[in-house]
């Protein structure tokens, strides 16, 4: 693909595997630019488009949120290596901090069920009775599913 080639914006979304309303979000959101439309024609769209639509969804993949995004996007490659590398540590220490809870919920859930395994059938089923009611377990849970600050 030429540097001047250009693309619709279904083109550019198929490029990057996403649809197109993914593509009119990013651009509502400000992290991809919206080209002007050539004479009443319809808009089209450049390599350096492609190039950061997909910088956007493999930092998406790595867990990165539309702002981080953002953050990320107005750096520079040269310049800006330390500013970079604090985001990634931050977060990196966001992922661990999300593998422990993930952890925590997992434990929980696997002890409701050994007790659902090896309960009585005239109790309630431990699991459901778990979502009813405030155990220690689930009281250390937020609603939002990680676990509060200790």
């Amino acid at each position: 693909m030429k540097k001047t080639a250009s693309l619709t914006v279904g083109e550019l979304a198929k490029t990057a595997d996403v649809h197109v309303e993914t593509v009119r979000y990013y651009q509502r959101r400000g992290l991809l630019a919206m080209p002007e439309r050539q004479y009443g024609a319809i808009r089209r769209y450049t390599v350096a488009d492609r190039d950061r639509l997909r910088f956007i969804r493999r930092a998406q993949r790595l867990g990165f949120t539309l702002e981080e995004i953002a953050q990320l996007l107005a750096l520079d490659a040269i310049r800006d290596r330390d500013r970079a590398r604090a985001l990634a540590e931050a977060k990196v220490a966001d992922l661990d901090t999300r593998i422990a809870d993930l952890r925590a919920m997992r434990r929980v859930l696997v002890e409701r069920i050994e007790h659902c395994a090896h309960g009585q059938p005239a109790e309630p089923c431990p699991i459901l009775d778990a979502f009813q009611h405030e155990t220690a377990e689930m009281s250390a849970m937020e609603p939002s599913g990680t676990l509060k600050e200790c």
